[in-house]
């Protein structure tokens, strides 16, 4: 993933270093910044390790997998649309959507319940990268937008109830079974990641994104497409947001057009957590992986302790991530003095 990360120094004026490149204390900081999250995480595991002896069991590995998978896929599409530059706060209910979209036409075809969400959100997605490139409008405010007339909309088609799937339909099979031992969620996930992770750091496209982020205006000057490198981001976030929707009302058996609430910003917390800049410009999708494997394992850790109230991990998770944006700043002061 580091080789994204160089990339996206080629708009940005060097600092120090022999021949205009980075100097050593850059490249420690900023690798400090990139995979400080995995070494967060493999702490953690560590000490969760020794204080709960059901902790570093295959089936609550897999539980804390699992009931991540689908944060992960939203995730995926979100360090996309930050690396650019721009927020995403309409995923949680774009996640509510796909879920009802799903339950809904499952009833029709089985098939559908996987296609249509995922098409019909990354449409949304796609108008709201438009409106944001084009248009010149704030990503925070179209999405803020988004949020409130999609959650809207989820809660319409589905009459303010759960929409039931029957539990002998096929579909039920991509929330609750398994691929090679692993729930196929987990897998899906994976999948994602890496597909993702290869786009970012091998193809012109991740270029673009980190110049983008890096410096717009440097971009537009170097002959990048940057409205339609956008767009592509935001219909991608949409896109991954559906299908997780749809995987969730797959383990579920139902559609529930409250779920996700809140969880634009958990993932927007996983992304920075793993390293990426809110600023745009620099991140990877390892680092974003560490993050929501990170934030999982903390409300297990708070389950497992059992007298911390339901609040308790919104809490953990706040402070966490305080914490981490007061250490990038840190680091990215220290990179660039």
């Amino acid at each position: 993933m580091a080789t994204g990360q160089a990339r996206a120094a080629e708009g940005r004026t060097p600092v120090g270093g022999e021949g205009g490149g980075p100097s050593r204390r850059e490249r420690l900081f900023g690798t400090l910044q990139r995979r400080g999250a995995i070494v967060v995480l493999l702490l953690v595991v560590a000490i969760a390790s020794l204080r709960f002896d059901s902790f570093l069991t295959l089936r609550n590995l897999e539980n804390v997998a699992l009931q991540a998978s689908f944060l992960g896929l939203i995730a995926v599409g979100m360090t996309f649309v930050i690396i650019s530059g721009g927020i995403d706060l309409s995923v949680g209910s774009l996640l509510a959507l796909g879920g009802v979209l799903a339950a809904l036409s499952v009833q029709l075809a089985w098939p559908l319940a996987l296609l249509l969400p995922v098409v019909a959100c990354g449409l949304i997605g796609l108008g709201q990268g438009l409106l944001i490139a084009k248009a010149r409008m704030a990503p925070f405010i179209v999405t803020l937008a988004g949020l409130l007339g999609i959650r809207g909309l989820a809660l319409a088609l589905a009459d303010e109830q759960p929409v039931g799937v029957a539990n002998d339909s096929p579909f039920v099979w991509f929330g609750q079974g398994d691929i090679l031992g692993l729930a196929a969620p987990i897998v899906f996930m994976l999948v994602a990641f890496i597909v993702g992770g290869l786009v970012l750091v091998r193809t012109r496209y991740g270029q673009a994104i980190f110049a983008i982020g890096g410096n717009e205006e440097s971009a537009r000057l170097m002959g990048i497409p940057v409205d339609r490198t956008k767009v592509i981001a935001y219909a991608t976030s949409g896109a991954l947001a559906g299908f997780a929707g749809a995987l969730l009302a797959a383990q579920l058996a139902a559609g529930q057009p409250v779920a996700g609430t809140g969880w634009e910003l958990d993932a927007i917390s996983a992304v920075v957590v793993g390293g990426t800049l809110l600023t745009g410009g620099a991140g990877t999708l390892s680092g974003s992986l560490a993050g929501v494997l990170l934030l999982g394992i903390l409300q297990n850790l708070i389950n497992q302790l059992g007298t911390l109230g339901s609040y308790t991990q919104q809490l953990v998770s706040g402070v966490f991530l305080i914490a981490v944006v007061l250490v990038q700043a840190y680091l990215t002061r220290k990179q660039r003095s």
